[in-house]
């Protein structure tokens, strides 16, 4: 893959990772919640669902979504409902946001929780396969071999992706050091009305060729 090819990608992939999805609020959320350390996990969910992404495309699980109403549909459902839960449990939440030295022994705060909880939010919504299907290939050479392509534009995504996770967990743990006890349960709002709002974007979304 050409260096010239890979920047453009790279500059494409992150204004698209850079717009607040479901991930980045989640680390924006994990952030005020559990310090910048321990929302790390869930980073490392995000980043494994992104070889995820890349891998499906390659394999053509992609395109398998782009054609099939049904698996679509499955997919984009279980999504929104995943989604949704989430934020109705933030915009229940009482605020009173956990530091790191107090969170530690909290089973919903585990890092098994935090990993699994961004990697099944990545990981279930079509919107991504059908975007890195209609974005990956117009980066690949078709002359050339395409596995260690598409494993460069993994590094590559996966690497973007984790960086600006680390901003938005950056951005929520000074946050909560920022703010009054009493006003940090409207950051639980701002991101369970989000997670909600996402999660209605999703549920109504349609394929192209719908």
């Amino acid at each position: 893959m050409h260096t010239t090819t890979l920047l453009l990608f790279c500059l494409v992939a992150l204004v698209a990772i850079a717009t607040p999805g479901p991930t980045v609020l989640l680390a924006l959320s994990n952030g005020a919640h559990y310090g910048l350390r321990r929302s790390l996990p869930g980073m490392l969910g995000a980043v494994l669902s992104d070889f995820f992404l890349v891998g499906a495309v390659a394999l053509g699980l992609g395109a398998l979504l782009a054609a099939s109403e049904f698996w679509f549909s499955m997919l984009k459902w279980v999504g929104a409902i995943y989604l949704a839960w989430l934020g109705l449990r933030l915009l229940r939440s009482r605020g009173g946001f956990e530091l790191p030295a107090n969170a530690a022994g909290k089973a919903q705060g585990s890092s098994r929780a935090i990993f699994l909880k961004s990697f099944l939010v990545a990981v279930t919504n079509p919107k991504g396969y059908l975007f890195c299907s209609a974005l990956l290939p117009q980066f690949i050479d078709p002359a050339a071999a395409q596995a260690p392509q598409y494993l460069t534009i993994g590094i590559a995504f996966a690497g973007l992706d984790f960086a600006v996770m680390l901003v938005y967990a950056f951005i929520g743990a000074r946050a909560i050091r920022l703010l009054k006890a009493s006003a940090t349960r409207w950051m639980d709002r701002l991101c369970g009305g989000a997670l909600l709002a996402l999660a209605g974007s999703l549920a109504f979304y349609r394929r192209a060729n719908s």
